[in-house]
């Protein structure tokens, strides 16, 4: 495998993270773990049958796949509503089993607005039962706020990679997950699909498939109750639950609002000007297309010199 960097610690509490974040990791545009913040009274209230009587009732689109690893490239999952009564109720079931053997179907909440073509996610207005148990972290510009999502997970659950366009936190509020980070940087060995990464299995990942996958650097860390990880736009992140819990994510716009994506619900779509610039190689490439295959090589291998050298920050040879 490639190389591993431990995601660094910051242990803090509200009255310097601000100040330590600053310096120390937004300026790097690195992922790095808050450790002693004050993320609200949601750290010991919300208790398996706390969230059950707050919520019980509340329909929510749920994830559910029979294999712990969610692929969203294949759809290896449907999506299935449930009171949120239930969804506790399965994964307090796998709670108490063990996810290496069980072969009974996982479940992974992703809050969604109540239009979720048209609504981006918010748990202060979505579930306004536990929003003031929560405290968003003074970490950014309330005016760049973009959105901030409930997730809930069964044991051994881990999400596909993938990379989102915003600056984001990851706030544990129960249960461990492990996350593995890859740099920007690292694109050309991700083997991308859109926003996803198609090697699944990042830990054993086929070298026939994916020979260039393990030049990329892993960034890894497990998140304890109370840790908030900064996850900076465009890293790559793999997810494993390993063992029931809940999080929530506070994203916001690290770029100018014109940039993002009007439609985008998710914060997900890349930004307009990369979008752009996508659509015009694709008819650059249809140009090409009319040349023999000698001149289009040639040709081809040009425009991405250009590219390297005018665009990229680094580029290996």
């Amino acid at each position: 495998m490639g190389t591993h960097v431990e995601v660094p610690v910051i242990v803090t509490d509200s009255s310097t993270g601000c100040e330590l974040l600053n310096e120390f990791v937004l300026s790097k545009r690195e992922p790095a773990i808050l450790r002693g913040f004050d993320i609200g009274n949601c750290r010991t209230k919300w208790t398996w049958d706390y969230l059950q009587q707050a919520c019980g009732s509340r329909k929510v689109k749920v994830h559910v796949s029979p294999s712990p690893q969610m692929d969203f490239i294949t759809k290896n999952f449907v999506y299935r509503t449930l009171t949120f009564a239930e969804l506790i109720q399965r994964v307090q079931l796998h709670e108490q089993s063990s996810f290496f053997v069980c072969k009974e179907e996982k479940y992974y909440l992703r809050s969604l607005g109540e239009d979720s073509r048209a609504d981006v996610a918010d748990i202060r207005r979505d579930f306004p039962e536990l929003s003031a148990d929560v405290s968003f972290p003074p970490l950014f510009d309330p005016e760049r706020f973009f959105s901030s999502v409930l997730r809930i997970s069964s044991p051994g659950v881990q999400l596909w990679t993938h990379y989102d366009v915003m600056d984001n936190f990851l706030m544990m509020v129960s249960g461990l997950k492990r996350v593995v980070l890859f740099r920007p940087t690292d694109a050309l060995f991700m083997y991308l699909q859109d926003d996803k990464s198609q090697v699944l299995d990042i830990d054993n990942p086929d070298p026939n498939l994916y020979p260039d996958f393990q030049r990329a650097i892993r960034y890894e860390c497990v998140l304890q109750p109370g840790d908030i990880l900064f996850i900076p736009a465009l890293w790559f992140h793999n997810v494993v639950n390993v063992d029931g819990g809940v999080a929530v994510n506070v994203f916001w716009r690290h770029l100018a609002a014109d940039q993002y994506d009007k439609s985008d619900t998710y914060g997900n779509k890349d930004l307009v000007s990369a979008t752009r610039a996508g659509q015009i190689v694709d008819r650059a490439i249809k140009l090409l297309e009319t040349l023999p295959d000698d001149y289009r090589d040639f040709y081809a291998r040009k425009l991405i010199a250009r590219i390297q050298s005018r665009a990229c920050k680094h580029m290996d040879a």
